[in-house]
């Protein structure tokens, strides 16, 4: 039966799922508070990324985020400060930090992410969109003996849930890039990743989608939500009221704060990442992840890409050049040759990730809200996860059985 349906939040997440749901034959409208040309949807390294399946709440995370919090050039850092929603959101991290919820995380993460990154390639040829979308897999570059022992224990990990990765000598990677000079002791390689340019994807996906009738409501901020017997009775912006059948709050790191308009209260963090990025040719034609300085290199369309760090420090977008220096310091540490220009810094960019503690997403329905949906908490898996959350989202509102299991993505799940 075809559906009203307002979608709270313009990023990747929102409007797969407005695609999805248009495909679907429901009426959808997208509402969002920017321009939607930026943030995180926009700044990301564009990976699709099974071999990701390792949630960022891992044994030993906390205890190396806690020696992290004096050096502002860290690959996570979280700002101290007397905040009660930290506080909690900490504590359940901290509690998610262990082996047995890593296990049980691997299948429901790797299933999900090869779903995604399939359904980037269903939309490309389906609507003829003609986005960058290459198939050369992902490095992970290692200078310690250490580290490259724990990226092979991932490969272990990969290969035994279905997917391609094996483990390589400097020399052979070398071999692979030959145009640029690696300063390394060896490596990972997982074939089963994809990437992409991410702001070509999201210009081609909002075409789309005005042209087939979905309305984009740009700059426009939600204020209040009308609930009545369990349900919303409308939404309440800058400019007007609106009403719906159905609502899909999906606005990122912003979710919490509108959902505890309906006494959900998400546990959810802001999780800022810096990208910035240089048009000179660096030879680096494989996207490479510099395993101990936790940074992406991605080769984009016409452009080379360096993201990275998760600073978790409240919603801002206040860019902190200590964190810049150290993208360009760590890639040259890796990549001699490439230097990234006082210029190139100078226009970082970054974009904020909500972050759940436990590393998984919220996507479903909350038993608190009959007419609600959620899709948010993605954390550095937003960009791989969004055509599959989108897909997952409209099988909840049509009420079809979902692709994959979601239990462990409840909205109202316990930590």
């Amino acid at each position: 039966m075809k559906k009203e349906i307002i979608i709270i939040g313009g990023g990747i997440i929102g409007l797969s799922c407005a695609y999805f749901l248009h495909k679907s034959g429901h009426q959808v409208t997208v509402i969002d508070q920017s321009k939607m040309d930026g943030g995180a949807s926009y700044v990301n390294a564009g990976y699709l990324s099974p071999s990701h399946m390792i949630p960022l709440s891992a044994p030993g995370v906390m205890k190396q985020g806690i020696k992290w919090m004096l050096d502002k050039k860290s690959p996570l850092y979280i700002k101290p400060r007397l905040n009660a929603d930290l506080i909690k959101w900490s504590w359940a991290f901290n509690k998610s930090c262990t082996s047995k919820h890593v296990a049980r995380v691997i299948p429901v993460m790797r299933e999900i992410a090869v779903m995604g990154r399939d359904l980037y390639d269903q939309i490309k040829q389906e609507e003829g969109f003609d986005f960058q979308l290459d198939k050369k897999g992902l490095f992970m570059l290692c200078q310690t003996e250490q580290t490259l022992h724990h990226e092979q224990e991932l490969v272990e990990i990969a290969q035994k849930e279905g997917l391609v990765a094996r483990s390589m000598s400097a020399t052979e990677v070398q071999q692979m890039m030959p145009d640029t000079t690696l300063d390394i002791m060896g490596a990972t390689y997982f074939e089963c990743d994809h990437h992409t340019t991410p702001g070509a994807f999201m210009n081609e996906l909002k075409t789309y989608l005005v042209n087939a009738g979905v309305v984009i409501r740009k700059e426009e901020k939600v204020l209040d939500v009308g609930v009545e017997n369990n349900k919303i009775t409308f939404v309440k912006t800058d400019k007007e009221q609106l009403k719906a059948d159905e609502y899909i709050l999906a606005a990122g790191s912003w979710t919490s704060m509108l959902s505890r308009k309906l006494n959900i209260h998400l546990l959810l963090q802001a999780g800022k990442g810096y990208r910035v990025e240089t048009t000179t040719p660096t030879g680096i034609i494989y996207p490479s992840i510099l395993a101990e300085a936790k940074i992406a290199i991605t080769p984009m369309s016409g452009f080379t890409r360096f993201a990275g760090t998760m600073e978790i420090a409240g919603i801002n977008h206040q860019i902190n050049t200590d964190r810049v220096d150290a993208i360009a310091e760590g890639v040259q540490r890796y990549f001699p040759e490439v230097r990234v220009t006082a210029e190139e810094k100078a226009q970082a960019a970054s974009g904020l990730r909500p972050v759940s503690p436990d590393g998984m997403p919220y996507i479903g329905k909350s038993a608190k809200c009959k007419n609600l949906t959620i899709a948010t908490g993605h954390a550095m898996m937003g960009w791989s996860l969004g055509p599959s959350t989108g897909k997952l989202i409209q099988e909840v509102i049509d009420g079809i059985k979902p692709s994959m299991d979601m239990a462990l993505f409840h909205p109202d799940r316990r930590f």
